[in-house]
């Protein structure tokens, strides 16, 4: 059996860049967040706007597990997903829970909820998705696992260290031409075209500057003056990143 690797993000963390990065090494067999059709279809907690439903998609945790196992038979596998899709149901699924290489992506919750809100004025706060993550991440430490948590930041800061740091750890070689995006805009994102417009057109990670995260940070205190809901958000969703963070890998 071939590797299955997991990115487990929450929104607007930059895990669609990451996927496209790990799609273009051209050595995965890769799925794009497979595990929204249980929390959105199949047990419908709300309706997800910009999602075009594929009736050929497996629906239920149990398909979309044993779609991934099938997959990983010929090939080794890279998904990326959202914790709060998946929790508890993975952790009371050991044997899938252990099975695969897990990687976890955060990003500064001031960046991530204000975007969120731009696509999703009537997000939750479980579709921050945060907490559920340190929720996932915790109960794989607990289970003896050494889960890897990528800070986006350091992605953008330096994409070729901070990838270079990933693949070491679970075991895939460095390749250079992931970085300089060249194949077509993959197949499986049109269900979801409405929010990843950048990541579709661009061509490589853009760099982080100074300027960028005051300009994060004078947004998301704009954007709360009218919608005060993610400032409550925010210091709600907060302390899970700082525990994270805490364990992000260091060039």
């Amino acid at each position: 059996m071939h590797k299955i690797i997991a990115l487990w993000s929450h929104p607007r963390s930059m895990s669609t860049a990451m996927e496209r990065i790990m799609r273009e090494r051209g050595d995965l067999d890769c799925a794009h967040e497979p595990f929204m059709y249980d929390y959105y279809v199949n047990r419908s907690v709300r309706e997800m706007p910009h999602f075009d439903v594929q009736d050929d998609h497996p629906q239920t945790y149990e398909a979309i597990r044993d779609m991934l196992l099938t997959r990983a038979e010929a090939q080794p596998v890279f998904f990326k997903d959202m914790s709060y899709y998946v929790v508890p149901n993975i952790l009371e699924d050991t044997e899938f829970r252990d099975r695969l290489v897990n990687c976890f992506l955060i990003r500064n919750p001031m960046a991530s909820i204000k975007s969120y809100f731009k696509l999703d004025p009537d997000v939750s706060c479980d579709e921050i998705g945060i907490e559920q993550q340190w929720r996932h991440y915790q109960a794989l430490v607990d289970a003896g696992q050494t889960p890897i948590v990528i800070e986006a930041e350091a992605v953008r800061r330096d994409d070729r260290a901070a990838l270079s740091a990933m693949w070491d750890k679970i075991g895939l070689p460095f390749v250079e031409a992931a970085f300089d995006w060249q194949n077509e805009r993959p197949a499986d994102w049109a269900q979801v075209d409405g929010w990843h417009a950048d990541a579709g057109t661009s061509k490589s990670i853009r760099p982080l500057t100074l300027e960028d995260l005051t300009r994060q940070e004078e947004a998301f205190f704009a954007a709360a003056e009218v919608e005060p809901k993610i400032l409550t958000y925010l210091e709600h969703h907060m302390p899970f990143y700082l525990r994270l963070k805490a364990a992000a890998l260091r060039q």
